[in-house]
């Protein structure tokens, strides 16, 4: 089974590096509805395996100058406190109970549809940001905004390790028309790494990682990740990510009916 899991992280490593989308979009259904593994250890462990595979990628934003550090900072503001109170509220609930499942598999459900939403209507919100970049009302809502999305991506990544990516980079884009794309990408990207991390330790102390499933995930992912974000320049994005998002649709809709 190892070496299947191991194949499963090159997959899903090599569609990230392609399309820039999060790993927990693709891992987390895929441990859950494919290999059978409760969707609590998939979460914990696809969090921890988020936090180390996007620390590399953080690293390389922050040296280049492509990190808005407040933007990460007014993000990490809402999302941190709000991971610890969703992993203390859930170490309240029965560990593995049907009520735990049904929370998490419902959770992730949404969080794909929300995600395949966000790859879908990404360019059509950033353009009517670009039109109304100049208003008062939209500059001066953009701090305390930013901090509520945070909120909302802790408590959605705490519970099914989906929106980090795909939703933080939407919103961002929405919120600041003027950014370039990758000053963007590299400031969301440098938020999910503490909280995808503070998430899965938050996981790890309530029973819920997988330590073994996690190094086969990483074995393959990173190749993966390499060789996909190489070939990203000969594959058509208009026609991989309406793919992907028709997917993400599929398999969301098939975890909130589980």
């Amino acid at each position: 089974m190892d070496w299947l899991y191991t194949l499963s992280g090159f997959v899903v490593g090599a569609i990230v590096g392609l399309t820039g989308v999060g790993g927990g979009s693709l891992m987390t259904p895929l441990l859950v509805l494919i290999f059978g593994v409760h969707p609590a250890t998939a979460v914990g462990t696809d969090l921890l395996y988020a936090a180390l595979t996007k620390a590399g990628g953080t690293t390389v934003h922050a040296r280049r100058g492509h990190v808005d550090w407040r933007i990460t900072g007014l993000l990490a503001c809402g999302s941190i406190p709000a991971a610890l109170l969703t992993i203390w509220a859930l170490s309240h609930l029965p560990a593995r109970s049907e009520a735990v499942t049904h929370i998490i598999s419902f959770s992730l459900g949404i969080a794909l549809l929300l995600t395949a939403l966000a790859i879908v209507l990404r360019q059509k919100l950033q353009r009517y940001a670009l039109s109304h970049a100049d208003d008062a009302a939209h500059t001066r809502f953009q701090a305390p905004i930013t901090l509520a999305t945070g909120v909302v991506l802790g408590i959605l990544v705490t519970v099914s390790s989906v929106g980090a990516g795909a939703l933080g980079v939407a919103v961002l884009f929405f919120l600041y028309p003027k950014f370039p794309a990758i000053r963007i990408v590299g400031s969301d990207l440098a938020h999910a790494v503490p909280l995808t991390l503070i998430a899965g330790l938050g996981h790890w102390a309530i029973g819920s990682v997988d330590w073994s499933l996690l190094g086969s995930l990483l074995l393959g992912s990173l190749p993966g990740i390499w060789l996909g974000s190489h070939a990203s320049a000969r594959v058509p994005e208009r026609i991989l990510r309406p793919l992907l998002a028709s997917m993400l649709i599929v398999v969301g809709g098939k975890l909130i009916t589980l």
